[in-house]
């Protein structure tokens, strides 16, 4: 197949199915993903199944009852990159590039199809404001985790065991319920609250009252409801009452009427809509059949499940995909007892991260680990003259001819001999090298253009840096390179070393983790020590010696000092900040080293290529490594 012909294939979207009772059943995150493709109406895809236990396939054709009664169809072409990565993931007919995860997916699906039908609906607007709805990753966006990991995973366990689980709403549906009840926010706020003002003073005056007993249908719907469906079409309707009446304009702000939260994230329906809809009429659907009397506990999210209903195409796409809608009705007794309404508000209290204060400097807490023992200690860098052979490649290859000054294009190439140099160190022929948070490339098409026996992978989160490593891979016409836009958790495929340059804050624990689940040798960079916090999956410090001796806020305090080595900064300054990453890091790598890893903490040469010049290098014992 030349290239013509694979521009011209649609891209392949893999969802999992799993089988039980020898029925067919789709995860949340599978129903969320054939809505969204029903509601958009979108033909951009050609939507592929995967059994979850078997392998064996299925394709979509628009009837969600008819196509899993169909029969197996064995596709001849293999996964590829997708087998490495969690469901739904979008593979373009090249093979190369590769897009995984709920929120990484839908919001593809979105800006495919609305590049395909640029006429047919304003799909755009599911993006939220400057398109930033459920952008950013869930490690690092609360709203996001909520939405694509909490919700689903609360409700699929609801689902398990609805009899008993009924009365006990999980903290994810509560967090819900009390987001719902915030105040609204959006740009033009002071304009909307204007026109509903008058619209409540033209909707009370005696003459309109009479009009609308007389013919209901003359009722306003809402300025909130007109400026959401308003969003939804290609050409908005504008404002009929731009210029105010003057006693309207003098209103003060603080006087004018609150705007009613119609949907999720305000005023707007949006993508976060789209994803919570599928789990909530599940969830609502439950509730009603075995505990009705719980509705009551939910009414905001009993009234934002009838608003959603009431957005154009939203019923046509449930029915196409099996949803049957309706309108929950609580029952009069209310059985929840108030020890099973403060569990559950606990349980929600208990999942956020403890934000401390920071107070004081480093002294006491460095002089505190000095007295039990612990310092940062550096080992010698292994080849600090070694440098990547550029006058041998092309000169795409060298990140000089990117659009960065002079300074800080020499500067990158120096962060990238070492750690080219180290993963040489590393690596055999054959082995798979995962370039971690890769943004523009810069590392791993370096890797690739001087492994062409390997294979290497790039992971990156921000589809715009993706989209230029993709085109300069293209441009060195590099056959070893595949590109991966998720979150790192949903990569799970086997590789033999992981890579990560400057990975921000907590990324630098994710990296160092998912290799040594994998059984991988890394080379890590860490970066943004002042944005390590404690997360659903991290908590801090991390190692069992460090954390007898400090607490969580005395090791935060060494995070913020430890980005303190700009070269601008006095030299006195810079050493205690150096200390800092040192210790830091020192704690990252002692896990590791309980897990039969070999890691050892050095700078970059020159020490002037960043003021972030830790390396993390670590090899595992052999008989944690992974065969290949």
């Amino acid at each position: 197949m030349d290239d013509s012909e694979k521009r011209r294939m649609p891209d392949s979207l893999y969802l999992e199915v799993s089988t039980e009772n020898k029925e067919h059943v789709l995860p949340l995150h599978s129903s969320i993903t054939l809505f969204l493709l029903s509601y958009c109406e979108s033909t951009s895809f050609r939507v592929i199944l995967l059994s979850a236990k078997s392998g064996d396939q299925w394709t979509w054709v628009g009837d969600l009852s008819s196509t899993l009664a169909a029969n197996p169809i064995q596709l001849p072409e293999p996964l590829g990159v997708v087998g490495a990565c969690r469901l739904p993931a979008v593979l373009e007919a090249d093979g190369m590039y590769c897009r995984a995860g709920l929120a990484v997916v839908l919001r593809h699906v979105i800006q495919r199809t609305s590049k395909d039908k640029p006429g047919h609906l304003n799909l755009t607007s599911l993006l939220g404001f400057k398109n930033t709805c459920l952008k950013a990753c869930a490690e690092v966006s609360k709203w996001t985790r909520l939405c694509e990991i909490d919700i689903p995973s609360a409700v699929e366990e609801h689902l398990s065991n609805p009899t008993e689980q009924a009365l006990c709403i999980p903290p994810a549906v509560l967090h819900l319920e009390k987001r719902l009840d915030e105040p609204v926010k959006v740009h033009n706020d002071d304009k909307l609250r204007r026109r509903k003002l008058q619209q409540q003073a033209i909707s009370s005056s005696p003459s309109t009252l009479k009009e609308e007993r007389s013919n209901p249908a003359l009722k306003p719907c809402g300025v909130e409801l007109s400026a959401a469906l308003a969003k939804l079409t290609t050409d908005e309707v504008p404002d009929a009452a731009t210029k105010r009446p003057p006693d309207i304009r003098r209103v003060k702000t603080t006087q004018l009427p609150k705007l009613e939260r119609h949907f999720a994230e305000g005023l707007y329906f949006t993508l976060t809509d789209v994803v919570l809809l599928p789990c909530i009429h599940q969830y609502l659907s439950s509730l009603q059949k075995h505990a009705p009397h719980a509705l009551s506990r939910l009414p905001l999210l009993v009234r934002w499940y009838c608003h959603v209903q009431d957005v154009p195409g939203v019923r046509k796409a449930a029915e196409t995909c099996g949803m049957t809608l309706f309108t929950p009705q609580p029952s009069e007794s209310v059985l929840l007892t108030p020890e099973i309404s403060t569990l559950g508000e606990l349980e929600l209290e208990s999942t956020q991260p403890e934000k401390v204060p920071f107070v004081g400097g480093p002294r006491p807490t460095l002089t505190k680990l000095k007295e039990s023992g612990v310092e940062a200690v550096y080992s010698p860098h292994p080849c600090p003259s070694w440098t990547v052979p550029w006058e041998d490649f092309p000169t795409a290859v060298n990140p000089t001819t990117g659009e960065m000054s002079d300074t800080r294009a020499i500067r990158k190439c120096q962060q990238i001999n070492n750690l080219v140099a180290m993963v040489t160190e590393l690596v055999h022929p054959g082995n798979t090298v995962v370039d971690f948070c890769s943004g523009g490339g810069h590392v791993g098409i370096v890797l690739a253009s001087m492994l062409p026996q390997c294979q290497v992978i790039l992971v990156e989160n921000k589809e715009e840096s993706l989209v230029r490593a993709r085109e300069r891979s293209v441009t060195l016409n590099l056959t070893n390179i595949s590109f991966i836009q998720t979150n790192l958790d949903y990569y799970i495929g086997a590789f033999h070393i992981g890579v990560a340059l400057h990975a921000c804050g907590v990324a630098t624990d994710m990296v160092l983790q998912r290799c040594v689940q994998a059984g991988a040798a890394f080379v890590i960079s860490p970066c943004c020590y002042g944005f390590i916090q404690n997360t659903q999956k991290f908590t801090f410090p991390r190692s069992q010696l460090f954390s007898k001796i400090l607490d969580y806020k005395e090791h935060m305090i060494l995070c913020r000092f430890a980005d303190q080595t700009a070269v601008q900064l006095p030299e006195e300054r810079r050493v205690i900040g150096k200390t800092c990453m040192g210790l830091v890091d020192l704690d990252r790598c002692w896990p590791a080293e309980s897990r039969g890893y070999t890691v050892k903490v050095m700078t970059m040469e020159p020490e002037s290529c960043s003021p972030k010049n830790n390396m993390l290098v670590g090899q595992p014992s052999q008989k944690h490594t992974i065969s290949g």
